[in-house]
């Protein structure tokens, strides 16, 4: 084997082996708290959204999450989904400015959810389950800060927000997304749209039919007039 040759090796085993620490890298630096979906539109009702929580670390579980909900764009109706081994407890608080809604003014909304009494293994995560009875229709996206505990006693606090334009900052925040809801006139007005589209074209067709026949008549009478002068 040619020096040229086992120096190729060296050099592309180097690089591999640079890219797997780069993506081992990149892997651990996402394993954060994260919200899904991440997207929801605007004033979305009846849904749910899932909370994941990684363990990061090598030796010690993960025995109590503590999820924010925020105050200032309040989730209505939330509702915390039974979990196997853990023990949820939910936070009311009072609203600064009352909702209003179909069926009344909300004053109260859920602003913190806890659960303990369970173990997320290290290498392992849980997604934690809460359903709500209708987002917010006034802002672009939900923060919700969460607090990881560690059975070493390791508080890890993913409250970081990101400015525009700015780097994922090292302990983001789990952040949802609103995007523009889609609204039953604008709805109505494509099906209506679609609808006379389809009429039209009905039309056209019947049209075109009833000039085809036309024709066709008037062929077969100059063929009968002209059989007779023929005779």
């Amino acid at each position: 084997m040619s020096r040229a040759h086992t120096a190729l090796r060296r050099a592309g085993l180097g690089t591999a082996l640079a890219a797997t620490a780069v993506l081992t890298a990149a892997g651990v630096a996402s394993a954060h708290v994260t919200v899904h979906p991440d997207s929801y539109a605007k004033g979305a009702t009846d849904g749910a959204l899932s909370f994941r929580v990684p363990d990061e670390s090598d030796a010690a579980s993960t025995t109590k999450v503590q999820l924010f909900l925020p105050t200032d764009h309040p989730l209505l109706g939330v509702l915390v989904s039974p979990h196997d081994g853990w023990t949820a407890k939910v936070t009311d608080t009072k609203l600064k400015t009352p909702v209003k809604t179909d069926d009344g003014t909300i004053t109260d909304a859920v602003s913190e959810i806890t659960w303990t009494g369970g173990r997320i293994a290290p290498g392992h995560y849980e997604d934690f389950d809460v359903a709500f009875g209708q987002l917010p229709d006034d802002t672009v996206q939900l923060t919700f800060k969460t607090l990881q505990t560690y059975s070493d006693g390791k508080v890890v606090r993913w409250i970081e927000e990101a400015a525009k334009g700015d780097e994922e900052p090292e302990n983001p925040a789990p952040v949802l997304k609103l995007t523009a809801a889609t609204t039953t006139s604008d709805t109505a007005a494509r099906t209506a749209s679609k609808a006379s589209a389809s009429d039209s074209t009905a039309r056209g067709l019947g049209v075109a039919g009833l000039v085809v026949g036309v024709l066709g008549l008037a062929a077969g009478v100059f063929a009968v007039v002209r059989g007779r002068r023929t005779r």
